[in-house]
């Protein structure tokens, strides 16, 4: 069954969404709820409460710690969107172990039911100087793995009457009001007076507009069979150095080049990412689902502002 078959149908469901009030999950709340579905987003505080709440979602107050409020919420819904995660950079460890606890918790949740669980993941890492294709394994795997080997063990429960699909980000997922990569890459070139390329720049990162994203998590909760995995990228592979020179232009600082051994000083954390090849084509998942990236490009977003325009 397609999605477009269920949609067809009238069939709606009932989700239950983690990382809610999040820059991709309040995309995705506002997409499933257009689409006729009910929604609960899980909210760790008040202002995110009154977040999802404003959509017109219901709320289960909880975070990825609260493993009973994930079950609860898993346990209550005709399907699940897992999209939280801790992003606790300086200290990896603490946000694999959350990553995999929650993943195992709404996996268990779901056994034997039928029902869908999305889990968020990444293409970064798996295919080396290529561009990543859905048929790459993901080479995370074990608890001490990146994102607690997350999208493994999500795998697993596909044989266990779960219907398991992945959902493999671009590493921006950009648009106005992004605080991701793209937004501290731009933070580095005001603080410096320069927008730096690593090298030749000749890396290449997919990118992927917002609400494309959330749009292709909806079709894959509602269609895509066990064991799927959805590469969420419009684009295959923007060269860094363009990303360098279109927000020089934004800003209006020149542009300059930097070697990989400083790119830490330069950007921060960011700046391994930076460098990495972080390419993925979605052929496939476009196929399967039938796709259409229609928002503007992350060269475009940058040129009209979403990066440098004064925010309130």
């Amino acid at each position: 069954m397609s999605a477009t078959d269920i949609n067809e149908k009238g069939t709606t469901m009932h989700v239950f969404v983690t990382g809610a009030s999040g820059w991709i999950g309040s995309a995705t709340v506002d997409e499933l709820l257009t689409a006729g579905h009910r929604v609960t987003g899980l909210a760790r505080s008040d202002t995110s409460a009154a977040a999802v709440q404003a959509k017109g979602a219901e709320v289960l107050r909880g975070d990825l710690d609260d493993l009973e409020a994930l079950r609860r919420g898993a346990d209550a819904a005709d399907g699940v969107v897992h999209l939280a995660n801790k992003h606790d950079f300086a200290h990896p460890e603490v946000s694999d172990a959350a990553e995999r606890a929650a993943v195992e918790t709404l996996g268990e949740a779901l056994v034997g039911s039928g029902r869908p669980l999305v889990v968020a993941s990444g293409v970064a890492r798996l295919a080396g100087d290529r561009a990543a294709t859905e048929a790459d394994p993901n080479p995370a795997v074990g608890p001490h793995s990146m994102r607690g080997g997350g999208e493994n063990r999500a795998l697993d429960f596909v044989d266990q009457g779960v219907r398991t699909v992945i959902a493999r980000f671009a590493p921006t997922v950009h648009g106005s009001g992004d605080s991701g990569f793209v937004s501290l890459i731009t933070e580095a070139a005001r603080r410096h007076g320069a927008a730096a390329i690593i090298g030749e720049g000749s890396n290449g990162w997919a990118a992927v507009h917002r609400t494309d994203a959330a749009r292709l998590v909806r079709l894959g909760l509602e269609g895509a069979p066990a064991g799927t995995r959805m590469h969420v990228t419009a684009e295959d592979a923007v060269p860094t150095r363009d990303i360098a020179r279109a927000i020089g232009d934004a800003l209006g600082v020149p542009v300059t080049t930097i070697e990989p051994a400083d790119a830490v000083d330069h950007f921060g954390f960011v700046g391994p990412f930076y460098a990495m090849e972080m390419a993925a084509t979605s052929t496939a998942t476009r196929d399967l689902l039938g796709w259409q990236p229609t928002g503007p490009t992350l060269l475009e977003d940058i040129a009209a502002g979403a990066y440098t325009a004064a925010r309130s």
